[in-house]
């Protein structure tokens, strides 16, 4: 897969604000500060943190105006709803990485594998095994993040952290490039809990990426260790359904 270090300096890079995020959205400008304030109040490097912006659900000319502001790293959460408007951004903005932060279909893995360069949903034996397939066909495979369901929520997907050792050692069997572990704590719980659980889990099998944080929580999963924040509605504002 492609290198997911991109220089935070590249992936934000312009300090206007969109008149239609204003009173919504917060501008590049501001995350990145916020950002890098974090990064220095945790004593980390300056731009260890990768923003993914999460564009799902969201007006193409919304996208496009990131885009224009120089942002490359985008998240998606369908493989459909990602082949129908990101071929032709590409085609148009040079550097694009794409992340998909959603569930994936075993009988969605080769669109997602031709499509992404980083996948953040890796969580069971019949999607590694398919994707491990895939890319032993074509020779090239997109990175990968394991999910983790820190909260044990039966209603979501990712390996239970009981379990979640085996299957990270089952995966990196299988030659794939499991670069770091993704987590979504339950919504009224202290993510912070959460974070430090991924972290743990990462640390004890040799990982070093850690997918954590959204619009509400990035500072604190910053704080322990987050190496990717996925960053939706403080970026575009609300999400307008297609």
């Amino acid at each position: 897969g492609q290198a997911i270090g991109l220089p935070f300096s590249f992936l934000l890079c312009c300090s206007c604000v969109r008149p239609w995020t204003r009173g919504h959205g917060m501008s590049l400008q501001d995350i990145s500060d916020r950002i890098s304030k974090a990064e220095q109040n945790a004593g980390r490097k300056p731009g260890e943190v990768t923003l993914v912006a999460v564009s799902k659900v969201q007006l193409n000319e919304r996208v496009k105006a990131v885009l224009n502001e120089g942002h490359r790293c985008f998240g998606e959460n369908r493989v459909q709803e990602a082949e129908s408007k990101w071929p032709s951004f590409k085609q148009h903005f040079d550097g694009v990485e794409l992340h998909l932060i959603g569930p994936l279909q075993s009988n969605k893995a080769r669109p997602a594998m031709a499509l992404f360069d980083v996948i953040h949903t890796l969580d069971r034996p019949k999607l590694a095994t398919t994707l491990a397939r895939i890319a032993q066909e074509q020779g090239y495979c997109a990175e990968m993040f394991v999910q983790v369901n820190t909260g044990e929520e039966e209603q979501k997907a990712g390996v239970l952290p009981a379990d979640a050792d085996k299957f990270i050692q089952e995966c990196l069997g299988l030659d794939l490039p499991v670069k770091g572990l993704m987590c979504i704590p339950p919504a009224h719980e202290e993510a912070a809990l959460h974070f430090a659980l991924l972290a743990k889990i990462a640390a004890r099998n040799g990982l070093v990426g850690l997918s954590m944080g959204m619009s509400s929580d990035f500072e604190k999963a910053i704080t322990l260790g987050a190496t990717h924040i996925r960053v939706g509605s403080a970026i575009f504002g609300d999400r307008v359904p297609a």
